[in-house]
């Protein structure tokens, strides 16, 4: 058994390690749904649950923090202090019968809440950490990066046809624009980055290569004092 959310809790082994996709519901320019950042938290911790003695599967947390996108329909977004909270209340409660919580996160909007969080409940002694889905060279946000995961994991799902160029400029570069004035203001598309040239072969890879990485992670158990699972 690699998922929880159907089982009784006789059959629960003692004292699992637990992996919560965390994710969010926010635009994803014209081609990607808006469940997007969950959909590819799931995927990555599904990929690399089997992979760890005793681990379990957990219903994905499905809204995070996304003021930044709230320029655009369909965006929800719970903001980060009560996000913060639900983290922490979530880990105090699954700590009392899991041995060790990793949150696998798909969207870089709710790092200030795995960072508060991930640090209080470490401070009251829960083995608990984060991992952020992020492959090295990604663009930021429904550009190739996402766009050829979702097509490897719900290719039904991206509307191909639509998928349009948004700003291009490195995230690290646009950040004070986006805390400052939304997503909105910096691409009118809603898409940081270049969805061309995307696939589900490229897609394949980079899930591949997440899952490993994460189940390493697990392994080695390297914590930094935010949380942040390092590997």
């Amino acid at each position: 058994m690699t998922t929880f959310a159907g089982a009784t809790w006789p059959e629960l082994p003692e004292r699992p390690l637990l992996l919560v996709p965390l994710g969010a519901v926010e635009q994803h320019g014209h081609h990607l749904p808006l469940a997007t950042d969950t959909t590819v938290a799931c995927a990555v911790a599904e990929a690399a649950v089997d992979a760890l003695d005793g681990a379990l599967l957990a219903p994905a947390l499905a809204y995070g923090a996304s003021g930044e996108h709230e320029g655009f329909p369909g965006t929800v977004s719970l903001g980060t202090p009560a996000l913060t909270g639900l983290l922490v209340e979530y880990g105090r409660s699954a700590c009392r019968w899991a041995g060790r919580l990793v949150l696998v996160n798909g969207h870089g909007g709710n790092l200030d809440a795995l960072r508060e969080a991930g640090a209080r409940l470490r401070g009251e002694g829960r083995d608990v950490a984060w991992f952020p889905c992020a492959p090295a060279g990604a663009d930021a946000h429904a550009g190739r990066t996402e766009t050829s995961v979702m097509l490897h994991v719900e290719p039904d799902a991206v509307r191909a046809d639509r998928a349009v160029a948004g700003d291009t400029t490195p995230v690290a570069e646009l950040l004070p624009r986006l805390r400052a004035e939304g997503v909105r203001a910096v691409s009118p598309t809603g898409v940081l980055g270049d969805p061309a040239g995307a696939s589900a072969q490229e897609g394949a890879a980079l899930l591949e290569g997440l899952a490993g990485r994460l189940a390493a992670a697990v392994r080695g158990w390297d914590v930094d004092p935010s949380g942040r699972l390092r590997g």
